[in-house]
């Protein structure tokens, strides 16, 4: 693999300033799915019953036939859990983002109105509440657009969000080609929405959750009472509400199907988790669609160069010279497994110090000798490279009195004549009298020493270099 396409690093350290409206603290979501009526039957023209997600323990696929206690227990969702949700959600004030299947929606209409009158999002579930990862791509492209054309003939409105949930790998680049989403939602990684960059449309993510989510309650390990399920919702909040409290706000999901926590003893877990936010100022209850404007209006997305998806000639041009006068490093860690982590200055710096830990003794000290004297004739030739001019100037090299200049001289050729290398330390990590210090230590050192303490100014060197031009 030459390319590594998952994100391992993310925002990282350097996660945006979150600015939620009103100041909160975190931004709490409730998504319920809608799904019953789009499961797997054969009445719906699949091969077999549905056997996901229901109070079924260890259910199997029925082929061929109708599982009538499967069916029951989703038309539950619809005939009584929605409405029991509904009446919630409308009398706490805090809405919802329906994750609707386009053929449970059509099979609903008065629930579909409900939705509608109480100002829920309706994103789309996808067509049908099936499995996705073995479809070809064409069928699933086919049915992306077929989910999207139903939903729009039952509500009236397309769906502006995205969520497959039982996807492919090819799902959310297929629904970011088709270019009508705000948002999409099948990834589980973050707790924040961010920007894929997919050919050449930025799309917005915005994570979902599993184990916020009532999805628990019907597997294992899992929730066996709404107790619990209460009780983890409450501890991700105190936790996300600290977190935002110190200046760090981010986006809690909680996941919820009508079947499930649509039951009595269940919903009381619920409950008392909305009574419990409710106690909290500073808590934002969007819709998801309003979090993907607000992240939109307030961070867009700007396309920068990535290292990872550089040509060979372009990354060795960029990259080249932050080894001094050494692009075998940077040709070679080209052909490295590159990934979305080394677009950073602490990403590429690995890389590139994975290629000069590597090398051979001798190809390690032509780097070192490839490095200039400090205040040494080339810098009073002018003929430094730019980075080692920026560098040395930094530190007040550039500005010598005589004597220090003298000095300097002195030392550069007794430290040449012993170790064979030039003296080298990061200049940006120290004033000139610490220079010089380190200078009069080092120099006492032997050669071995002083040959591993080089390599790592070096590598020191490179990074700081990298983190001029790279997050």
């Amino acid at each position: 693999m030459h390319r590594y396409p998952r994100d391992m690093i993310g925002y990282g350290p350097r996660a945006p300033c979150v600015d939620w409206p009103g100041g909160a603290y975190v931004a709490v979501q409730f998504v319920l799915n809608y799904e019953e009526g789009g499961e797997n039957s054969v009445l719906h023209g699949d091969a077999a019953s549905e056997a996901f997600l229901s109070d079924i323990a260890g259910a199997q696929p029925w082929p061929g036939q109708r599982h009538w206690n499967m069916e029951s227990l989703y038309d539950y969702g619809a005939r009584a859990g929605f409405w029991r949700l509904h009446r919630l959600f409308t009398g706490a004030g805090i809405p919802v983002t329906i994750y609707g299947v386009a053929s449970a929606l059509a099979r609903s209409p008065e629930q579909v109105a409900a939705m509608q009158a109480a100002g829920w999002e309706i994103a789309s579930h996808g067509l049908k509440w099936v499995d996705h990862r073995d479809m070809p791509e064409d069928a699933e492209r086919a049915a992306i657009a077929e989910a999207i054309r139903l939903h729009t003939e039952v509500t009236g409105e397309r769906p502006r969000g995205w969520y497959t949930g039982r996807c492919s790998v090819n799902t959310v680049r297929l629904v970011t080609e088709e270019a009508g989403f705000d948002y999409i939602s099948d990834t589980y990684d973050d707790d924040l929405p961010y920007w894929a960059e997919i050919g050449d449309r930025d799309q917005l993510i915005i994570p979902y959750t599993l184990e916020a989510n009532d999805m628990r309650f019907a597997t294992a390990p899992g929730y066996i009472t709404g107790e619990q399920f209460y009780q983890y919702l409450k501890d991700s909040f105190d936790t996300l509400y600290a977190e935002g409290r110190a200046g760090r706000p981010a986006m809690m999901s909680v996941g919820l199907h009508c079947r499930l926590i649509g039951r009595p003893g269940k919903i009381a877990g619920l409950k008392r988790f909305l009574d419990y936010i409710r106690m909290h100022s500073h808590v934002w209850t969007p819709r998801r669609i309003e979090i993907a404007r607000h992240w939109a209006a307030h961070h867009p997305h700007t396309r920068r160069d990535r290292p990872h998806q550089m040509s060979r000639d372009a990354f060795v041009a960029r990259f080249g010279g932050i080894f001094e006068h050494s692009p075998w490093i940077a040709e070679r860690a080209w052909a490295l497994e590159l990934g979305p982590a080394h677009d950073t200055a602490l990403g590429l710096a690995n890389a590139l110090a994975r290629i000069f830990r590597s090398a051979t003794p001798d190809e390690r000290l032509g780097v070192l000798r490839a490095h200039p004297d400090l205040a040494g004739k080339l810098a009073q030739a002018q003929r430094l490279t730019a980075d080692s001019t920026q560098e040395q100037s930094s530190a007040g090299l550039d500005a010598l009195s005589d004597a220090e200049r003298a000095r300097f001289t002195d030392l550069n050729a007794a430290y040449m004549a012993k170790h064979g290398f030039p003296f080298i330390i990061a200049v940006r990590d120290h004033d000139k009298a610490g220079i010089l210090a380190a200078f009069e230590a080092r120099i006492a050192h032997d050669t071995a020493t002083e040959f591993t303490t080089a390599c790592a100014q070096v590598e020191r060197i490179a990074t700081l270099r990298l983190k001029a031009i790279l997050p």
